[in-house]
Parts: structure tokens; sequence; C-alpha cells
């Protein structure tokens, strides 16, 4: 059980594991949405971050069918 807490919403970039706690999901999850191309990522040096505007897009983008 993680004692971490909650990512600001405020914050323009998550780390991937904020993000996936954002999104309810597993860190798993998120890195294969990532290499499928299906929520945008950028990399700073060597780690990788995720835009709060590219969670907004991908939420916005989930239809009912979507997996």
């Amino acid at each position: 059980m993680s004692t971490a807490t909650p990512a600001p919403a405020d914050r323009l970039l998550y780390r991937p594991e904020e993000a996936a706690e954002v999104l309810s999901i597993g860190r798993s999850t998120l890195y294969e949405l990532m290499t499928a191309g299906l929520l945008e990522s950028v990399k700073l040096g060597r780690c990788r971050r995720i835009r709060r505007s590219a969670l907004e897009q991908y939420v916005n983008g989930l239809t009912p069918e979507s997996h």
C-alpha cells in the first residue's frame, strides 16, 4: 500500500508513477499507453514526464468502448 500523497492537480508535469495514480491505472498500463502512442510523454534528460494536458487529452478521447 502506497503512503505517497496524491499528485497535485495544478502540476504541469507528472512522473509516470504520479500520472498512473491520477488516471487510477497501474504503472505498467501507463507505460503500455505511452509505448502504443496513446499517451504522449516528454523526455527530460534521462527522465520521462507526462504533461497534464496529455493526461487530459487522453481522458477526453476515451469512449465507453475504450479498453
